[in-house]
């Protein structure tokens, strides 16, 4: 089963593909947020499952992401509106810790997808 992650920049695709990918799961990042097709994620990717990782601007700009302009979130935003509607699983990931996004996204996996998982 093919995971990919999406989201905004600093909102931790990152590290969550790493932490799947620890624990065995086939994951990919699609940097749609700098695309210009809105649909790249599933034409480059095509994924089983689409986790979407967002995180406000001031967040982002705290974890390190300081190469924001004045509107580049909402454009990146807008390029990832159609992964969005799409995405199986949303997650804020502001209030939250590196282990606690993946384990939303490994409970959500386990929930969702348990027969895929053990069949693969």
């Amino acid at each position: 089963m093919r995971i990919v992650v999406v989201g905004t920049c600093g909102s931790g695709k990152t590290v969550l593909a790493q932490g799947l990918r620890r624990l065995g799961y086939e994951v990919r990042e699609c940097h749609q947020e700098h695309s210009y097709v809105p649909y790249m994620w599933q034409v480059m990717s095509r994924p089983d499952v689409l986790i979407y990782l967002d995180s406000s601007t001031a967040v982002a700009h705290d974890r390190g992401t300081r190469h924001y302009v004045k509107g580049h979130a909402e454009e990146q935003r807008r390029r990832l509106a159609h992964a969005r509607a799409h995405c199986d699983l949303y997650v804020m990931t502001d209030d939250l810790t590196e282990s606690q996004v993946l384990q939303r996204a490994v409970e959500f996996l386990s929930t969702h997808y348990n027969d895929k998982l053990h069949s693969a």
